[in-house]
């Protein structure tokens, strides 16, 4: 390989952090060219891991380091939210050590690449496409080793827990963690109530908030947030909710904590 091939092939590991996938096409608009990305697999300085994505041959990639190429260099609003999120903000009750399962959330039209889908991250990754928030509302950016990542702050995520309720995340969980969250800034909850669009989410988080005692729940303008009408029914068998008209499960409304 040539001089000046070895010193822009340098420049491009410089200045992009360990452990980051490298996305072909985002190689190309960047000045390197499908043919010395070829130069570079064959010169064993990058791995292919699937169409369009290479990695430095001797990095080893996480699932972040795919999300990062997808923030990074496809512009994508795909990020780490539910209850990840809350784990990687330190909000859950215990400390997950080994994570198993991934959540990510993504717009309504945002797929993940075939190269991202079918390589082995060692993890689940679970990936929601919807629209029910705004995409760049309610995101916090974090590090994870070298790895400059957006994740859903802890309102937007636990509103994504409910998203996922009961079907894919437990309700006692749900207001489990609720419990805990007792500093919400009020004004930047308002925001993101207001805008999400789904009504069952915004019913099960009010009577979640309400039901833990938060003191930043009294702080909520309930007349700006759109909770619709007509009754909800989020589990079989359960207990009717007559304020926010949803019916949620028996253990749920047998807690102890003080009753709507």
């Amino acid at each position: 390989m040539s001089t000046d091939n070895s010193s822009k092939i340098n420049q491009l590991l410089a200045s992009v952090p360990a452990g980051a996938v490298l996305q072909s096409s985002w190689l190309v608009e960047q000045g390197y060219s499908l043919d010395l990305q070829k130069r570079y697999r064959h010169s064993n300085w990058l791995k292919s891991i699937g169409n369009g994505a290479m990695v430095r041959t001797k990095d080893l990639v996480d699932y972040e380091g795919g999300l990062y190429a997808l923030q990074h260099q496809s512009a994508m609003s795909i990020h780490i939210g539910g209850r990840t999120a809350l784990s990687q903000l330190g909000l859950l009750h215990y400390l997950e050590l080994n994570q198993s399962r991934v959540t990510l959330f993504g717009g309504k039209n945002e797929s993940l690449p075939t190269w991202f889908k079918n390589w082995n991250w060692a993890v689940k990754i679970e990936y929601y496409r919807t629209a029910f928030l705004p995409p760049d509302e309610g995101l916090t950016t974090i590090k994870i080793n070298a790895l400059s990542l957006k994740i859903s702050n802890a309102p937007r995520a636990i509103l994504e827990c409910l998203y996922l309720a009961p079907q894919k995340q437990e309700l006692m969980e749900c207001y489990e963690i609720m419990e805990g969250l007792n500093n919400f800034h009020p004004l930047q909850l308002q925001s993101l109530l207001e805008k999400c669009t789904s009504v069952k989410v915004k019913r099960l988080f009010l009577y979640l908030a309400e039901k833990a005692g938060h003191e930043w729940f009294n702080k909520l303008d309930l007349n700006k947030i759109d909770l619709g009408s007509g009754k909800r029914s989020i589990v079989k068998d359960g207990v009717y909710i007559k304020k926010y008209l949803i019916t949620v499960p028996k253990e749920l409304e047998k807690n102890d904590s003080p009753k709507i």
